[in-house]
């Protein structure tokens, strides 16, 4: 079975796809469609240009009081173009980015030779593996002792990646761990998201009761990109017909109200979201036969949210038990070879 891992972003095998022309019914030769909307990435020329010593990285930025970021990217990757653009290039807190990180960018299919400490010098494409990289970009933050401390899997908006970026300049890490720094600062926000009303959305007090998929929506008051979801994929007619295979049960991640969990046992909506490691707002974590198979934790554009409620809500990880991306791959060479276009991302810039 696929473990639950967060899935965020295509790992890409989606951008190489090229399916040949075929012949329809009629005998008539289909042309195949084009994967559109990858994106290269542009760094800010304050990136470091790093001899790709991590250790000794680190140890420079230590003495200037900094810590490191690694920025695990792909070429053509639309989320990695969008998060240097909007949340470093472009990013209302540069300066405080500049001045508190140095921030190294890796090609996760790279060759280039990365000593990343004392005992592991490896190629980029190996390190990708050695820190168990899934999606693109990953985000990892290290401390002054060269310790990964903080982890993003995906693209961050704006203002949930500079919370972040303030727990490990200011070093709560070794108070601390993220999820328990992150859910103490919204429970001090006065926050102004209403939890909005859908009817798609149910209350069910026992979970363990629900038959079939369950999409568990983990929201609250302090959630700054909740309104995105429900005005941008929420409100589309192909998400919702995919949602329709399951029952959408929506977990106050801030609330004391009592829920039965999967289990069957009693517990808090906010014990829960903390049980499940919960850490960013919106989550959906999608369940079968009362197992997580997967789960989305960040922005995703449609062709790929609509894909990871397929691969669970039409049981299609049961036929890929390797990865949701094994299920979108054929979906889209399918499509390809079907003379249809397929649009990886939203944006139309």
């Amino acid at each position: 079975m696929y473990p639950s891992h967060s899935i965020l972003a295509l790992l890409l095998p989606l951008m190489l796809i090229a399916a040949p022309a075929l012949s329809d019914t009629s005998g008539e030769t289909v042309t195949p469609g084009k994967v559109t909307g990858s994106k290269q990435a542009e760094h800010p020329d304050w990136f470091k240009e790093s001899f790709l010593d991590i250790a000794e990285d680190v140890d420079e930025a230590a003495d200037e009081d900094r810590h490191v970021i690694l920025f695990l990217e792909m070429n053509g990757c639309p989320y990695c173009a969008k998060m240097l653009k909007e949340n470093f290039a472009e990013a209302p807190y540069r300066d405080f980015l500049q001045d508190n990180f140095d921030v190294i960018a890796l090609n996760i299919r790279g060759d280039r030779e990365v000593a990343f400490d004392a005992e592991t010098t490896v190629t980029e494409k190996q390190l990708a593996d050695v820190l168990d990289v899934r999606f693109t970009p990953t985000v990892v933050f290290l401390n002054k002792a060269n310790r990964p401390v903080a982890r993003i899997n995906g693209y961050r908006n704006v203002d949930d990646f500079k919370q972040i970026l303030d727990f490990v300049a200011s070093a709560a890490y070794e108070e601390q761990d993220l999820a328990s720094w992150l859910d103490a600062a919204k429970a001090r926000s006065d926050g102004d998201y209403p939890l909005r009303a859908d009817p798609l959305i149910v209350e069910v007090v026992d979970l363990s009761s629900v038959k079939g998929p369950l999409a568990l929506l983990f929201e609250d008051r302090a959630c700054v990109a909740c309104n995105d979801l429900h005005d941008g994929h929420l409100a589309d007619p192909a998400v919702r017909k995919a949602l329709d295979a399951f029952t959408l049960v929506r977990i106050d991640t801030l609330s004391d109200v009592p829920i039965i969990a999967l289990d069957g046992t009693k517990t808090t909506q906010k014990a829960l979201a903390d049980q499940l490691g919960v850490e960013y707002r919106p989550t959906l974590v999608l369940i079968d036969d009362g197992k997580e198979i997967a789960r989305i934790e960040s922005m995703l554009y449609r062709y790929h949210f609509i894909g990871l409620l397929e691969y669970v809500g039409q049981g299609h990880y049961k036929d890929y038990p390797d990865s949701p991306f094994d299920y979108i791959d054929a979906k889209t060479a399918r499509l390809l070879a079907a003379g249809k276009d397929v649009a990886i991302s939203d944006d139309s810039d």
